[in-house]
């Protein structure tokens, strides 16, 4: 085989308690549909040809290094406990320690039947899995910390959902798949053993410099907080942000009913599953806080005086609304153009999205026209805009390069929810050119790219996406 991976394994050396140990489940014809050179390159992948890696990507063929397992955890789901979840269609092929020094998972998605999967098939539709691999890529060119996709498999079998649907696996790749829910398992099993032993790992894994269960959890908090602010700042919408979903290293994870916001509105849902408007766009940084507030309980079970602990922790979770909040200004007052903080710089950002979202104003055209001066025609009563401009303009007095600020901050492009299903559409009926088309153009979301202003352009009535899906 020409295919290698360099596989370097530590989950798998933990003991067995933290995950079950099987193979991917194989399927009927494996067809390559996409393979990331670029993250291949970076991982130090060397491609085979594309029937060899679909068996691997496909969990046909199992590679040289690899140690396949599915992953043990709990997790609140929209509040509720769930006291045993972890990985019901995925298989963590092993780790990869790339040429840029950094260690990451690859694990398959939609491959199969585990111990977790709770009468699931194990199995993922082609839809979800090319949402994930566009949308989650789109959010690495955006900067924001993410898993990535790797590749993505057609399996040649039909997944019955409401109907026969295409089957797919994603390969995708995380600095981690450890979750807030992780350790939400072996705390309420009272097992602290266990908790001691993952929390030493995640700290040597993601948080070298961190001082105990206390250290993990303020190094947590700091990455979530600017991992919250950076999906404010883009109009991002996770759309299932239970604590399973709650990444340790701080990336954005598990992308089902995701959706970026064409017009604004801070109430914003598009998650069928979210009926109770749970995870909508403004309450983001809340439920941040409350998944902190679980990862607090569960790690101070392990301390010998688990109340000498809670003192110190509920310092570190009450911390967070401000610092999640100060990371956000940061964030928008770089989509103004302004560069250095300022008195009644929260007044000015509250006042423009108080506008947009009375004036139906499109979030991403609007902050990206600020640079260009036509942000004024984003609104639907134009002088709303021009009541708020003026102290705007005088903010930006003096300030150094304003429209480089700017341009650097607003994207110009990204995934809309109403060209993804038209590129799933497509897809399914064998056309990928949409699909590329995507890739390509979200790769450079600070460019211009006119030749690609259709993907710049907001849903017509008939085209809005009012709700989107799991895949499960």
């Amino acid at each position: 085989m020409t295919f290698t991976i360099p596989f370097d394994n530590t989950y798998a050396a933990l003991p067995g308690q933290f995950y079950s140990k099987l193979p991917p489940q194989a399927v009927t014809a494996p067809r390559l549909a996409a393979f990331n050179e670029d993250l291949a390159r970076i991982m130090g992948i060397t491609p085979g040809d594309a029937g060899e890696m679909a068996q691997v990507f496909g969990g046909n063929l199992v590679p040289e290094g690899a140690d396949p397992l599915a992953q043990l955890y709990a997790g609140h789901q929209f509040g509720t406990y769930n006291p045993q979840l972890g990985d019901g269609r995925a298989i963590l092929l092993g780790e990869v320690l790339g040429v840029d020094g950094k260690r990451r998972d690859i694990q398959l998605k939609g491959a199969g039947r585990t111990p977790y999967s709770r009468n699931g098939d194990g199995r993922a539709w082609l839809g979800p899995v090319l949402r994930e691999y566009v949308v989650s890529e789109a959010m690495h060119a955006l900067g924001i910390p993410t898993t990535r996709a790797l590749a993505a498999v057609e399996t040649g079998e039909t997944v019955w959902r409401e109907g026969g649907l295409p089957g797919a696996v994603l390969a995708r790749v995380a600095a981690s798949h450890l979750r807030v829910g992780s350790f939400q398992i072996f705390a309420a099993r009272g097992d602290k053993a266990s908790l001691r032993q993952l929390t030493d790992y995640a700290i040597a894994r993601h948080f070298p410099e961190a001082d105990g269960p206390m250290g993990l959890l303020r190094a947590v908090r700091d990455a979530q907080s600017e991992l919250i602010a950076a999906w404010m700042s883009v109009g991002f919408i996770h759309g299932v942000m239970n604590t399973d979903n709650s990444s340790i290293p701080g990336e954005t994870i598990d992308y089902g009913p995701c959706a970026f916001m064409d017009d604004y509105h801070p109430h914003r849902v598009f998650s069928s599953i979210d009926r109770g408007r749970r995870y909508a766009y403004a309450n983001q940084p809340s439920i941040a806080v409350w998944n902190l507030a679980q990862l607090a309980t569960a790690l101070i079970q392990q301390m010998d005086d688990p109340e000498a602990g809670v003192e110190e922790a509920t310092e570190i979770v009450h911390a967070m609304p401000a610092r999640t909040e100060e990371a956000w200004l940061s964030r928008f007052r770089a989509k103004l153009g302004i560069s250095a903080a300022g008195d009644g710089d929260l007044e000015l950002v509250t006042g423009l999205l108080e506008r947009m979202a009375e004036n139906q104003s499109d979030f991403t055209n609007t902050f990206r026209a600020l640079a260009d001066g036509t942000a004024r025609d984003q609104f639907t009563d134009p002088a709303a805009f021009d009541t708020w401009a003026p102290d705007w303009q005088a903010r930006l007095e003096g300030a150094p390069d304003p429209q480089a600020v700017m341009r650097s901050a607003n994207p110009a492009f990204i995934p809309r929810n109403h060209r993804i299903e038209e590129m799933i559409a497509a897809a399914v009926a064998g056309d990928y050119a949409l699909f590329n088309k995507l890739n390509r153009v979200l790769a450079k979301p600070f460019e211009d790219q006119p030749e690609h202003a259709d993907l710049q352009r907001p849903p017509l009535p008939q085209e809005v996406v009012q709700a989107t899906f799991c895949g499960t």
